[in-house]
């Protein structure tokens, strides 16, 4: 009976993230994310599986987001890649009308040069980023994902991995695509630095939740 029990909570708890509204965080990786998804699951969102969803990106640079779409149902809120990627957004906005959306942005070179500390950290060593044939052998998500997604979502050569002209003109060129797509919608975008003081109670006030706290909590901070 208890195993049954169990199992109807489940169903029902599933049922529940079909019919709620979904939550889509779409600033790029490194603008507060981590802090933004610790936000959520305190207000009480079921935020998904970040390595799950990462392992999509195969079919995201296919432009294949059915796999993504079927995933969706799995949680109400959900951040980093592939959903903080260039079109993912609009594919979502049409297979789930009346979602939330939140770009969260930073300051652009502080953005780089946080980006290329979390690169050392995660696939470099001596302080140096990973070399071409490094990541394409890092074992991160799998095999080659540290390698394509700089590849087929940022367009970088392979000789130059972390250039970053090529960096930030693709960090602009999104916050402008996710700001155009959205510019008659305001009620569906919020648009936010986590950095800012008054950026948490902005959130609540989107979502109509109450606040937890005053600010944003600090998640994943690097030095």
């Amino acid at each position: 009976m208890p195993k049954i029990l169990s199992a109807f909570i489940k169903a029902l708890r599933h049922l529940e993230t079909l019919q709620e509204p979904k939550i889509f965080c779409i600033g790029r990786n490194k603008t507060g994310t981590t802090s933004l998804k610790k936000a959520l699951e305190d207000l009480g969102y079921h935020v998904g599986n970040q390595h799950v969803a990462e392992k999509l990106f195969r079919h995201y640079k296919d432009r294949d987001f059915r796999p993504l779409i079927e995933y969706c149902a799995s949680a109400e809120a959900f951040q980093d890649i592939p959903f903080s990627l260039p079109y993912t957004f609009i594919a979502l906005d049409q297979a789930f009308p009346g979602s939330k959306f939140i770009l969260t942005v930073r300051d652009e070179d502080e953005w780089f040069d946080s980006l290329v500390r979390f690169q050392i950290k995660m696939h470099g060593k001596e302080g140096a980023v990973g070399t071409l044939e490094e990541l394409r052998n890092d074992p991160y998500c799998y095999k080659g994902f540290a390698y394509e997604t700089k590849k087929y979502a940022y367009g970088l050569p392979d000789d130059d991995l972390y250039n970053r002209d090529i960096w930030i003109a693709h960090y602009r060129r999104h916050n402008a695509m996710v700001a155009d797509y959205f510019r008659f919608r305001p009620g569906d975008l919020l648009t936010i630095d986590v950095g800012q003081s008054s950026s948490y109670k902005e959130l609540c006030r989107f979502l109509g939740r109450p606040p937890r706290y005053e600010e944003f909590p600090w998640e994943n901070r690097n030095s």
